[in-house]
């Protein structure tokens, strides 16, 4: 089975931010189109790094890189998508698109899911960079990649593909808004989602679609949040919140199993001795999402 690598850099309005988003999508390479996916997984990148002097770290951490080992850890039939923040402060990345609290370096000063930011701007940046993608694979401007691993050629079920969420470094504070915003929908609108109970529309979005187009479809669409290494100089590096946290695992688990959250660390992060906060923080998130959920 054929895929798409590469990177794409959409706009949401003729006046904002670039988003430069690389990725590695399912291909239909006969019918110049992309495939549907059984997962999408979607990472968001931390602060720059750059001259390391060590060519491994600088490699992995090149996007289109870190597409392919999402493709590798998830399956022949995901989808991935790595965002990288469209503003910098120096090396520090600033997700002010999707945080609206942030301050000038990047560092979230709480995570208010008032008006959906985070989950608004991915489904549009998704959305986009699918638009982008597609016209460019009928231009000829692109050539597909061969890979080797197998995936179907359409999906197995009418369910929608889901949606896994990762987080690296700064990149965390994005999954702790979408964990937020997905907290604050009312559960009458997840039950609503329910496969058994989709609309016509949702239907038809769920089977033809390569990912989410709304806020509600892409927050119900999710079932796993990773937390890779993060950390920030000040505290909200995890959610702590446990009526947020109980909230988000709820409305997970209408129409799913169980809801995963998966924290990835090493002791540059938990056991830093100037940054307490990062081992508190994560083990307060631990507690409360175990009760419900899956670790």
């Amino acid at each position: 089975m054929e895929r798409w690598t590469g990177v794409v850099n959409v706009s949401l309005s003729p006046t904002g931010p670039l988003f430069r988003v690389a990725a590695s999508l399912l291909l239909i390479s006969h019918a110049k189109t992309l495939n549907v996916p059984s997962l999408n997984a979607v990472f968001f990148n931390g602060d720059r790094v750059e001259g390391t002097g060590d060519p491994v770290v600088e490699r992995l951490s090149e996007p289109t890189s870190i597409a392919r080992s999402l493709v590798a850890k998830f399956g022949a039939g995901a989808n991935a998508w790595v965002v990288t923040a469209p503003t910098f402060a120096g090396p520090f990345a600033v997700y002010r698109d999707f945080v609206p609290s942030v301050n000038s370096r990047g560092d979230p000063m709480g995570y208010d899911p008032d008006g959906f930011p985070a989950s608004t701007t991915l489904a549009k940046i998704l959305s986009r960079s699918v638009e982008e993608v597609k016209s460019m694979i009928w231009n000829d401007q692109t050539e597909p990649v061969d890979t080797s691993m197998q995936a179907p050629v359409c999906p197995s079920s009418t369910a929608p593909p889901k949606t896994v969420v990762l987080g690296f470094s700064k990149g965390g504070s994005v999954v702790n808004q979408i964990i937020s915003e997905l907290a604050h929908l009312k559960l009458e609108s997840a039950e609503n989602l329910n496969i058994g109970e989709l609309s016509s529309e949702l239907l038809h979005e769920s089977q033809y679609q390569i990912c989410p187009l709304s806020v509600d479809s892409l927050l119900y669409s999710i079932s796993e949040f990773h937390y890779v290494d993060v950390g920030l100089n000040c505290r909200g590096a995890y959610i702590t919140n446990r009526d947020v946290i109980r909230k988000a695992v709820k409305n997970v688990l209408v129409n799913k199993d169980s809801a995963r959250f998966v924290l990835h660390g090493t002791p540059r992060q938990w056991c830093n001795q100037n940054r307490p906060w990062i081992c508190e923080e994560k083990d307060l998130l631990l507690t409360p999402s175990s009760q419900r959920g899956s670790l």
